[in-house]
């Protein structure tokens, strides 16, 4: 009975043995916490151990001088520096080297004043020479407007002599006045742009513009009625010369006529009137042939009345009404 006893607890020793040695495969979080404070304390006390050791093992390294340092004049000298720049040469509390750093300070800004004022100098002339340019430019197509308008003054004569002629000269002279009169758009301050007025003065241009296309298109081709070709050069030979009046006369002629009878009426009745053979071609009005005559004689209208407000005449008289 006790050898038994005796097998039973070698055994049970030999059991525990191989249990405890065995590994485990769950811990407590209260052991994880442990040993990982361990560790951290552990690798504290190594680093804390090599930044000991490390500037005793290193060659001393001379430090690098302060930028003050560099500014290193005589007391003379910051003082003199100090009256010509209308500065007190001394704070209260001031030492010497806070004197120097101070009178630096000073210097330092008036370079970056001075490299300021310079770069907006020359932004300054850069803008100067600009408008200088442009003022010139300016000047120079003012004359050269100025020189057109007197040099190409339609000769009247060549209605009878070469009418052929008329065609360039009442293209360039009509081109020239609408182009003014676009230049003159687009010169107005945006506030008067930007009315109600000034958006209907730009749509009244770019609409006569858009209605004398038709007419610049006769005028290329040369097929343009002798009728219409006689008044519309008279038209443009007084608008030349600033004499509104007359042009505008010229353009009544052209517009509604001077037809003893009513307007397109050639025949009334089966007997032909006594006051039949006053009706001719050009006593018959061409504002009503058709619609595109009506759109390109009504914007030659407009050109004159923009002509009389850019080139008025020294005659009073000569304005229209």
């Amino acid at each position: 009975m006790e050898a038994l006893k005796a097998e039973i607890a070698v055994k049970r020793k030999t059991v525990e043995s191989i249990s405890s040695s065995r590994p485990t495969k769950y811990m407590r979080r209260g052991d994880i916490e442990r040993l990982q404070e361990e560790e951290r304390t552990s690798r504290n006390a190594k680093e804390h151990t090599a930044k000991a050791i490390i500037p005793s093992q290193e060659p001393r390294v001379s430090e690098s001088p302060k930028p003050e340092s560099s500014f290193n004049i005589s007391n003379e000298e910051t003082i003199r520096r100090l009256r010509a720049k209308g500065q007190p040469i001394r704070l209260f509390g001031e030492s010497d080297k806070d004197r120097r750093l101070r009178l630096r300070a000073l210097e330092l800004l008036e370079e970056k004043d001075h490299e300021r004022q310079s770069g907006q100098n020359d932004f300054k002339k850069a803008l100067e020479d600009v408008e200088n340019v442009e003022r010139e430019l300016r000047n120079k197509n003012k004359e050269k407007r100025k020189g057109d308008t007197e040099v190409g003054v339609i000769d009247l004569d060549l209605i009878k002599t070469d009418p052929d002629k008329l065609y360039p000269l009442i293209y360039y002279a009509l081109k020239r006045t609408l182009k003014e009169w676009e230049e003159a758009m687009d010169e107005r301050p945006e506030h008067v742009k930007r009315s109600n007025q000034g958006k209907l003065a730009a749509a009244t241009q770019v609409q006569s513009a858009e209605y004398l296309k038709p007419l610049f298109k006769t005028l290329r081709s040369r097929s343009l009625p002798s009728d219409m070709l006689v008044r519309i050069a008279e038209i443009v030979h007084y608008m030349q010369k600033r004499q509104y009046q007359k042009a505008n006369d010229s353009y009544l002629r052209l517009s509604i006529g001077n037809a003893p009878w009513p307007i397109g009426v050639t025949m009334v009745g089966i007997h032909e009137r006594s006051a039949r053979e006053k009706i001719s071609t050009d006593q018959v009005a061409h504002v009503l042939n058709d619609e595109v005559s009506r759109k390109y004689i009504q914007s030659l209208k407009r050109l004159l009345t923009f002509s009389q407000t850019k080139y008025p005449p020294e005659d009073v008289s000569q304005l229209m009404g």
